[in-house]
């Protein structure tokens, strides 16, 4: 098998290109021209024309699964077949990543592959949570549904991340530019005091001996700073891949002031989510939490879930685990007993996942809110104590010589 490149039109006259495997070029025409393509250009695939892919450490982002979900779910709805809707995302896609394995898909399903096994191949694009939806929306007769669903899930999810990383975003930018502030004033300007104190003859003020012993230590022990910080980087990072650390951590990021409730809010939420996304597509309760389980970040929680998991395989109800635990809310174990004792556990649960994701919502603004005042104290006080420490000395001279 050889690979071509090619540049074609689509039935919609748009221009789409890619790579082809064929025995011959005549071959790769005819399969071209067999999915409905107009191909203007044509030739084996070399080191001058071989289409080059770049992508952020080879995975699809999340908005991007969000947005095939969606498509994906209007062509089937319009009565597109499954392999039609894989040939016009793969040419559609702005991802060329993504768009190539969706191709990848397409050719696979050609040769009478089922959808999820189809998709099984690419694990790094497609998470887990999808292709059990897919799965069970095969074997159900339900795939329109259950892509409409992890639609759903992924823009909710897609939008929580982007709260969060916005609430991040800005106090962390100012605390860089205040540590910048900080070694700018105590590399450039303050040594250019020191020199003019090192005339005066009088005593220094106790806040300047440590400003200018800071100086120093930074221009002329940065040898030690450097590799000690790099070192207590390393040793955070190895502790937090310990199944010590994974737990230590986990239980920080709970009980920080400002972080701990917005850490417990974002977690009921992707639990409720996910658990109802799969419940209500079809799949077993036990294995739903299995999968959800593996899709929580924080270690104390994916414990928890795996516990209540294996209760749930003995007979018992879920609300009982969720609430013994200590990690939820009392307000996600009453909507799972409720839910159980209706027979609607995953409208329940899609219940909880909107209160709660409007509630990471809120949280996130009132910690920006929070934050904006105590960036500007701290760097108030930074800067405010090396401009002391530099004006001191001159102040009680005048006052001397006054």
């Amino acid at each position: 098998m050889k690979n071509f490149v090619y540049t074609a039109l689509n039935k919609d006259g748009k221009k789409v290109k890619g790579t082809i495997s064929a025995e011959s070029i005549e071959s790769a025409r005819a399969t071209l021209r067999g999915q409905g393509l107009s191909v203007t250009k044509l030739a084996k695939e070399t080191i001058l024309n071989k289409e080059l892919e770049l992508s952020v450490g080879g995975s699809v982002k999340v908005r991007d699964l969000s947005v095939f979900c969606r498509q994906f779910q209007s062509l089937l709805g319009a009565g597109v077949t499954v392999i039609q809707a894989l040939e016009i995302l793969s040419s559609q896609t702005e991802n060329k990543a993504f768009a190539k394995t969706l191709r990848e898909c397409f050719h696979s399903m050609q040769k009478g592959s089922t959808l999820a096994d189809t998709l099984k191949k690419y694990p790094k694009v497609f998470p887990n949570l999808l292709l059990n939806m897919v799965e069970a929306g095969e074997a159900s007769g339900s795939l329109e549904t259950s892509f409409e669903r992890m639609a759903v899930y992924f823009e909710k999810n897609a939008r929580i991340k982007g709260l969060v990383k916005k609430a991040m975003i800005y106090p962390v930018m100012i605390l860089c530019v205040a540590f910048v502030v900080l070694i700018a004033m105590a590399v450039v300007v303050f040594p250019r005091f020191a020199k003019m104190f090192a005339d005066m003859d009088t005593e220094l003020p106790a806040i300047t001996k440590v400003v200018m012993a800071f100086s120093n230590f930074l221009i002329y022990r940065w040898y030690i700073l450097v590799p000690s910080v790099a070192a207590a980087v390393v040793l955070i990072v190895s502790f937090g891949r310990t199944e010590k650390g994974k737990i230590f951590f986990a239980k920080l990021s709970m009980k920080l002031p400002i972080f701990g409730k917005m850490t417990v809010k974002n977690a009921c939420a992707l639990f409720a989510r996910t658990l109802g996304t799969l419940v209500g597509a079809g799949v077993s309760l036990s294995e739903a939490l299995g999968i959800t389980a593996r899709s929580m970040n924080n270690k104390l929680f994916r414990e928890a879930l795996e516990s209540a998991r294996l209760e749930v395989i003995q007979g018992r109800s879920l609300n009982e685990p969720l609430r013994k635990c200590g990690l939820f809310p009392l307000m996600i174990p009453q909507m799972v007993r409720i839910g159980e004792e209706t027979g609607n556990i995953h409208g329940m649960l899609d219940k909880a996942a909107d209160y709660y994701e409007d509630e990471v919502e809120m949280t996130t603004g009132n910690l920006t809110a929070m934050m904006e005042p105590m960036i500007i104290v701290v760097m108030g006080v930074i800067v405010g104590t090396m401009v002391v420490a530099m004006y001191m000395p001159l102040i009680q001279m005048y006052g001397t010589m006054g």
